[in-house]
């Protein structure tokens, strides 16, 4: 078995062992895979595994042996999946897997955006404690978060975690119905979107990206907001207008935002979002803890298993 992992750094940047998948088969690892040295890559393979390394329709074409991409990842909008139903090539995905990690992020930016403990860490760090005449000094305001409103836009297993620690801090927690969309299980309270984002404090996104869902978060949305409300994504960078969202951070039309997805990773160095006011961006890393790395590459080997066996797991094609 012709086994290529066409971007194996991010997830194994050395602290994992590939041996599982070696045991499968013939094993290549590659650190990246540029879209031109895609079609080289894959000729032979018969297996793939991708995280952001995108797969289209020509590829099919080119690896003739082809019979599975497992995807190092929860989303697989990398791969074109008419062209992998015409070629009878299965496609899976890891599900959940970094639920707990990722709501451990949003928490820590929530927690950056209302205590700022880097920018105080740093300033203690620079002498500015031992230069006070009083034995307490901040440099920003401080926001409580008991008895405010947290909007939640998406309950899955992210979101609905993120909302059970903010109601244990006292938050009152509501969860946002998107326009079009029935509504799905959730423990918290349902509101329509544009109430909710009228009411909220803090809005956090934990929604899939769809064509529904792309920007989401406009110029129209950012105005009716509150000017105090702090905003935050670690879903998808392109739920929000990036531009809209620069402006309204210039403007004071809200009050902060704190993302660890951008639209389009990694940014260029002239994305507004990394040059505003107010903004916290992390570099994609609400999947990075060892443990959900471990657990990533396990469920993926599973995945080759069970496909070999005849019995696929978490087909998404």
């Amino acid at each position: 078995m012709n086994i290529v992992i066409l971007d194996g750094v991010p997830l194994n940047p050395g602290d994992l062992d590939w041996q599982p998948l070696r045991e499968l088969g013939e094993l290549t690892v590659y650190d990246h895979t540029a879209p031109e040295q895609l079609i080289e890559r894959i000729g032979n393979a018969e297996i793939i595994f991708t995280n952001k390394v995108k797969i289209p329709a020509q590829a099919f074409d080119a690896a003739p042996r082809l019979k599975l991409i497992s995807v190092l990842a929860t989303g697989y909008d990398v791969i074109d999946l008419p062209a992998a139903r015409a070629h009878d090539v299965t496609a899976c995905n890891v599900p959940s897997y970094s639920a707990a990690f990722t709501a451990q992020t949003t928490i820590a930016l929530l927690m950056e955006l209302t205590h700022h403990t880097g920018l105080h860490a740093d300033a203690v760090r620079a002498g500015a404690w031992s230069a006070q005449k009083y034995f307490s000094f901040w440099k920003t305001p401080l926001v409580e978060l008991d008895r405010k409103v947290l909007l939640l836009v998406g309950t899955g297993n992210i979101g609905s975690r993120v909302g059970e620690v903010a109601k244990a801090m006292g938050m009152k927690v509501l969860a946002a119905q998107l326009p079009g969309r029935e509504s799905s299980k959730s423990t918290f309270d349902r509101i329509p979107l544009k109430e909710g984002l009228a009411q909220a404090d803090v809005v956090s996104l934990h929604c899939p990206l769809t064509d529904q869902t792309r920007q989401l978060i406009n110029a129209p949305a950012l105005s009716s907001m509150k000017k105090t409300v702090l905003l935050i994504n670690t879903a998808r960078g392109a739920l929000v207008d990036e531009n809209a969202l620069a402006e309204a951070l210039r403007n004071d039309i809200i009050a902060g935002y704190a993302a660890d997805v951008l639209d389009g990773e990694p940014p260029r160095e002239d994305n507004l979002l990394l040059h505003v006011p107010n903004a916290i961006i992390t570099p994609h890393l609400g999947w990075a803890s060892i443990e959900c790395r471990q657990r990533l590459l396990n469920v993926s080997v599973e995945n080759a298993k069970r496909f070999l066996k005849g019995a696929p797991q978490n087909i998404v094609s």
